[in-house]
């Protein structure tokens, strides 16, 4: 005989399934910003090795322009502690629905391995 599922059970697979996806798209996020923060640091590595008066070229859209060492540095440091406060935030969030899936998937399990499970109250 085959058991029918409760409804309550049944919205919290779905819950379930949501927070999956979500956890899963806030694991993207964090690890495209890791590697832009990767990018950031790497290429502020390279221009803190030039020289003082070294030619530096910056592109915005389809524009190179020159500019100075300074600025490409403060620039470049900016850039990594904004990617580093996003990534904090994003880690906060991808730990909260962690948790709540986790719990949610403690809570299904105890209530699917509940021998009434499907039986009408007779």
């Amino acid at each position: 005989m085959t058991q029918k599922i409760p409804p309550e059970i049944e919205s919290k697979l779905i819950r379930l399934q949501e927070l999956q996806e979500q956890l899963r798209m806030l694991i993207l996020r964090r690890q495209q910003l890791e590697s832009q923060l990767r990018e950031v640091e790497h290429a502020l590595e390279q221009v803190e090795k030039l020289g003082r008066d070294a030619e530096i070229y910056k592109t915005a859209g389809y524009v190179m322009f020159k500019t100075s060492k300074e600025q490409i540095v403060n620039e470049l440091t900016d850039q990594k502690e904004t990617l580093e406060l996003r990534i904090k935030t994003v880690q906060k969030q991808e730990n909260l629905v962690r948790k709540q899936f986790e719990e949610l998937r403690k809570d299904i399990s105890k209530a699917l391995s509940m021998p009434d499970l499907g039986r009408g109250k007779e």
